[in-house]
């Protein structure tokens, strides 16, 4: 009996056929530049959340920080941090004694300096000497969409090398690219989620070479099934239900 993942011929079926190597879409240094249609694809990337880390230049009291600041809760007991949270930009600040401070929820990095900066002033107004310095972006998430489902199980038996996926534990692939350095979650819904990205141009780098891939693993839409009708059916005599009875007299 012929193998399941052979094809007609003998040949391996398109499930197995990238097992030589990667698919051409993951191969560094093209001749072609990205597709119209990939190009597409990138602008559609929705920066969700925007991980910053700043120098105070100073050892910040908590306690006198949290007592002064509307804004901020301070539980030593429960975490080590001051939480002060603005609305413009909608953002929160982890501040430590050591004088290092953790800015989130910035959709943007431009978003996410200015934050930082006004987190400093606050601080300054309180009495501490804080200047916003060393300023680095440690962590960029986004999310899109390629537009249509994708087979993740071909997808992971091609390419095991960078990919993972235990659908009983978790639903969505786990791809994790080595250039540039990113992690992205793929569902079988076609939504994708970037994460552990430093820069916009990483992001953009990643998935003009992940689209040329998934394109390869595109789960087509099953052909609707034919119902054969009986012969006679449809046939005017017979007798039959679907035809014309005779008349009573």
């Amino acid at each position: 009996m012929a193998s399941p993942l052979m094809g007609g011929g003998g040949g391996l079926s398109p499930i197995m056929r990238s097992n030589a190597g990667p698919p051409a879409g993951h191969m560094e240094g093209g001749t072609g530049g990205p597709s119209a249609e990939t190009l597409r694809f990138v602008a559609s990337i929705k920066l969700t959340n925007v991980v910053a880390t700043v120098n105070l230049d100073c050892k910040p009291d908590l306690k006198s920080i949290a007592l002064g600041a509307r804004n901020a809760e301070y539980n030593p007991r429960r975490f080590p941090a001051v939480i002060m949270h603005i609305k413009e930009p909608k953002s929160a600040a982890l501040i430590f004694s050591s004088g290092k401070m953790v800015v989130t929820g910035t959709r943007s990095e431009t978003d996410s300096l200015q934050a930082a900066h006004k987190y400093t002033t606050i601080m300054k107004r309180l009495k501490c000497a804080a200047n916003c310095t060393e300023f680095r972006v440690q962590n960029m998430t986004a999310s899109c969409d390629i537009g249509f489902p994708i087979r993740l199980e071909g997808l992971v038996m091609d390419q095991p090398r960078f990919c993972s996926y235990e659908p009983e534990l978790f639903p969505g692939l786990v791809y994790r690219m080595y250039n540039p350095k990113i992690v992205l979650l793929i569902f079988v819904s076609g939504r994708i989620i970037i994460t552990g990205a430093k820069t916009r141009r990483d992001m953009d780098a990643a998935l003009e070479k992940l689209h040329p891939i998934l394109l390869e693993y595109r789960k087509m839409p099953a052909a609707p099934s034919s119902v054969p009708v009986k012969e006679g059916a449809m046939s005017a005599g017979g007798g039959g239900r679907g035809g014309v009875g005779k008349r009573k007299r």
